[in-house]
């Protein structure tokens, strides 16, 4: 547990844990009440399931194995009322987690094991509030203004701008790299023959396509040495937080495909799905080949950027298996034929 000096004002987030052991539940409102938020603690899960269908909970932090039911029962329940609610699952041992597939299919945010310390479960549910907050302020954006289009439409690009500002401050590197990718998408919607307002949706999808990291915590997004494999499994959810904020948004339903699938791989090696070739939606595919053109072609901490000849061939080996083989060949063409517009990119939106 953190060390605190004073008990944290309250923030008005409001967290039910639901675990059969007592004393976990009376540890929990220990911890989460010193640290500013409204707690409410459950033992019968069956008890949270009813609550959650009466009461505002802004997050829910779930044992896994209880008595009588377990908790991908309850999530299974609530889904069926309640699609918006953060949850949180702990587990006794990672070998008693529920299959991804599982934690998927019930849109479960998160999981951690459980200790006597409290330290990462107090980061996720950090990194959950940020995600909440966010789809607070785009869902009551989306409700103000649903019924004028204009106002609407202002708002959303005002959104998009003031959104990545957030994740900029958060991530210098993301920056360069989200206006790279759109501009790259946009090159290839063009070259695909696209409408003006496929290369909208291309342009805005890249932009927000790393959205998702205003949910990863500091310590992980801005390490400079090599992540450990836990570290890497919470960058790998960025696409999945990205679309979870961006979901109560009427406006943002058309590049939430591109959020959550830019990482997903044509041989099915990919996530957060891990779908495979044509299941992959068509300009998640297109994002995929531009965001690891401008990861390969921009420095990073612990390597110079890849030549391009270098880059050229890691594209042309992966066509097929990472890379849509459509898609990439004709990024190649763009490559070989037209390198001054990718340079005209490079040039206008510099890397950090």
């Amino acid at each position: 547990m953190r060390k605190n000096e004073h008990i944290a004002q309250p923030n008005g987030y409001k967290i039910i844990a639901v675990d059969d052991e007592e004393g976990i539940v009376d540890s929990l409102s220990i911890f989460l009440n010193r640290s500013g938020y409204q707690f409410t603690g459950i033992t019968n899960p069956l008890e949270a399931i009813e609550r959650v269908k009466t009461e505002h909970f802004d997050l829910m932090i779930l044992d896994f194995i209880m008595d009588p039911i377990h908790g991908d029962k309850v999530v299974e329940e609530i889904r069926k009322f309640n699609k918006e609610l953060y949850i949180l699952l702990l587990t006794g041992h990672k070998d008693l987690a529920p299959p991804l597939e599982t934690i998927r299919k019930l849109d479960i945010q998160g999981y951690c094991e459980k200790s006597d310390k409290f330290d990462q479960l107090l980061l996720l549910i950090e990194s959950g509030i940020k995600s909440i907050a966010q789809m607070k302020e785009i869902k009551r954006i989306n409700l103000e203004l649903a019924n004028t289009y204009d106002k609407l439409e202002k708002a959303y690009l005002d959104s998009i701008e003031t959104l990545r500002y957030t994740v900029e401050a958060k991530d210098p590197y993301t920056r360069g790299h989200s206006d790279r990718v759109a501009e790259y998408s946009v090159l290839i919607g063009e070259k695909l023959g696209l409408s003006e307002e496929d290369l909208k949706t291309l342009r805005i999808g890249g932009l927000f396509h790393d959205i998702g990291k205003i949910g990863i915590p500091d310590s992980i997004l801005l390490k400079e040495s090599k992540l450990t494999d836990d570290e890497y499994s919470e960058i790998k959810n960025h696409p999945s937080i990205g679309a979870h904020i961006l979901c109560n948004a009427e406006v943002f339903k058309d590049i939430i495909p591109i959020v959550k699938h830019h990482h997903e791989r044509y041989d099915g090696r990919g996530y957060p799905g891990k779908l495979v070739g044509e299941d992959i939606p068509y300009f998640a595919r297109i994002a995929a080949v531009a965001d690891a053109f401008d990861a390969m072609t921009s420095k990073r901490t612990y390597r110079n950027s890849l030549p391009i000849d270098i880059v050229r061939n890691e594209i042309e080996k992966n066509l097929g298996t990472q890379f849509d083989t459509e898609i990439g060949k004709l990024f190649l063409e763009i490559i070989d034929h037209e390198y001054n517009k990718i340079e005209q990119i490079k040039a206008k939106y510099p890397a950090e």
